[in-house]
């Protein structure tokens, strides 16, 4: 007898833990989710302010090698971002549109790949059109997300190329 009512409250209180693991899954919020990546984004934004310092001028000069380092280290660096924002737990209800803007921000450090390897290459108009590529599809993403308001998260790519 004990064994059973032993067995039932321990029963019991696994089906209250696992019913409670939802629940508390889908209690983020758009405030706690903005509060949560802000700092990641932000550290990006520094990151980018550091490596692409310059790299008008440097595109301008003709010193399109250099430039295309920087591409390249702006994009890995955004793909390491884009793995942290994939790991932070999403508001239930914005799964759908925080995945499309996941989708978005992957398409630009895409984007930062082949304009690096057309700055290599030595092509800059097609460089130049990889960056205005980049600038919409930037605001693509930054559309799907206006709800949460977000600062660092707004990606500008115009901020820096």
């Amino acid at each position: 007898m004990r064994r059973l009512a032993r067995a039932t409250v321990g029963l019991s209180a696994l089906a209250v833990l696992v019913a409670a693991i939802p629940a508390t899954a889908s209690e983020v919020s758009r405030d706690s989710y903005r509060e949560a990546v802000e700092p990641i984004c932000k550290a990006n934004t520094t990151a980018n302010e550091r490596i692409l310092g310059g790299v008008r001028k440097e595109v301008k000069q003709g010193k399109l090698k250099q430039a295309s380092v920087q591409f390249s280290k702006a994009a890995k660096a955004l793909r390491a971002t884009i793995a942290q924002l994939k790991a932070v737990p999403q508001p239930s209800a914005d799964r759908a549109k925080l995945a499309r803007w996941l989708g978005y921000v992957g398409a630009e450090a895409s984007l930062f790949e082949r304009a690096a390897k057309k700055l290599k290459e030595g092509d800059r108009i097609g460089a130049q059109a990889m960056v205005i590529r980049l600038e919409h599809n930037a605001n693509q993403a930054n559309n799907q997300v206006l709800p949460f308001s977000f600062h660092y998260c707004r990606f500008e790519p115009s901020k820096f190329t």
